[in-house]
């Protein structure tokens, strides 16, 4: 058989194991990355170029800072106040979705994830409810606004880079409503959604100022972290380094205020770090590589461009749901990347402007990842912490409510940029 051949076999074995065998889900990612290099599919130094290791520093670095945070109990007392404040706990949760939402226009969605966890882990313990749902929804609510702007989202840096766009361009972009407005009209029609999902916890519950913040010091830490990240975006635009490198030293001043100031374990506080979810991230990225380099996301690409012919309205919605069907399973980064040179050729076959394509494309890619556990690496941070604090995310779990909140976003944002930029 051809490289081409077992990579393509690999993955859909693989993926088929990640649905039916969860649990064992970070040793058929490891697994699977090992037989592509035992059989020369990659080699091992394209495996591992193949792992976004900016990802990876941002996934560790930020999983440090965010364990300091939540053992200042600061996240708990967010949580009394969100709880007291808000009309019902249903509302309670959509606060803390909004919160990830907004802090995700400015952070990367694996960071933001991070960083909202242990509030929405806070809340669920002190109303003994079952987290699963509201961690799914924050998840995906931190991937649908990280389109919104040029530094939320890998995908939007990307697209910025390629059609030279700036920070004010995903507002307004030659005179009219740019990504922002789109993406905002698929959140404010996809939170309906997140609202009849939670719309039974009616219940109002008061509960008692138990919380003593132990220290503000994480906090301060965890503000700067997101103010860096976002910062980082205007310097590092292709998403390379920077923000991976900004939370790994984090990370490092964390441990060592851990260790100076509370007299905790530096190798205890490691060896309680999500190493199983980090070693599937890395597996996943090696098998979405080979996917890549063997030519596969080439293939698709050629396709298409032949399928869409001279219609319009049928290249764009063809282009649109099928980067949402793909990027539920294919990482939206190297799709995208394979992709753009696709739309740029179908817009000058057709004579329009390209902004129409290359609009609906990000917006595809980047939500189309929400539908599945495994689309995103925001969603597979959300079941690694869920399965850290005992909870195994079944994949018709996730995708009750990834489906319907993605194919609300999606239409809602599809049917304004076709409006606008047709």
């Amino acid at each position: 058989m051809t490289p081409k051949i077992i990579s393509l076999i690999i993955f859909i074995v693989s993926y088929l194991l990640f649905i039916f065998l969860p649990k064992r889900r970070t040793h058929i990612a490891v697994i699977a990355a090992i037989l592509l290099i035992l059989s020369r599919v990659v080699s091992i130094k394209e495996a591992f170029l193949s792992i976004n290791w900016n990802v990876m520093g941002i996934f560790i670095g930020t999983l440090i800072v965010a364990d300091i945070f939540m053992e200042s109990r600061v996240p708990a007392y967010i949580a009394e106040i969100i709880v007291d404040r808000a009309k019902n706990t249903a509302w309670a949760i959509l606060l803390i979705c909004l919160l990830a939402g907004f802090i995700s226009a400015f952070v990367e969605n694996v960071a933001t994830v991070l960083i909202v966890a242990p509030i929405a882990l806070s809340l669920a313990k002190k109303l003994k409810i079952n987290p699963t749902n509201m961690m799914i929804a924050i998840a995906v609510s931190s991937n649908l606004q990280g389109t919104a702007t040029l530094i939320g989202d890998p995908p939007s840096m990307l697209l910025g880079g390629f059609a030279k766009m700036n920070f004010m361009d995903f507002f307004f972009y030659k005179g009219k409503p740019s990504i922002f407005f789109a993406v905002e009209l698929g959140a404010l029609t996809s939170f309906v959604v997140l609202y009849f999902i939670f719309r039974h916890h009616k219940e109002k519950i008061k509960l008692l100022p138990l919380e003593k913040v132990k220290s503000w010091v994480p906090t301060i830490l965890l503000v700067s972290l997101v103010f860096l990240l976002a910062m980082s975006s205007f310097f590092d635009t292709g998403f390379s380094y920077m923000a991976g490198l900004i939370c790994m030293i984090f990370g490092i001043i964390s441990i060592l205020w851990e260790k100076f100031v509370n007299k905790g374990s530096i190798l205890e506080g490691l060896r309680s770090l999500d190493w199983e979810t980090t070693f599937f991230l890395a597996g996943i990225f090696v098998i979405v590589g080979s996917i890549t380099i063997t030519g596969w996301v080439g293939t698709i690409s050629r396709y298409l461009s032949g399928v869409v012919g001279e219609n319009i309205f049928l290249g764009y919605t063809v282009l649109v749901f099928m980067s949402v069907f793909l990027s539920a399973f294919i990482d939206n980064v190297p799709f995208l990347v394979a992709m753009l040179p696709v739309a740029i050729s179908i817009s000058n076959n057709l004579h329009i402007n390209p902004s129409l394509f290359l609009f609906g494309l990000l917006i595809g890619t980047s939500l189309g990842g929400n539908i599945t556990p495994i689309g995103a690496s925001a969603n597979i941070v959300a079941c690694g912490l869920l399965k850290k604090e005992g909870y195994t995310v079944k994949f018709k779990d996730f995708v009750k409510i990834g489906l319907p909140f993605t194919l609300v976003a999606v239409s809602a944002a599809y049917l304004f940029v076709w409006f606008v930029w047709n």
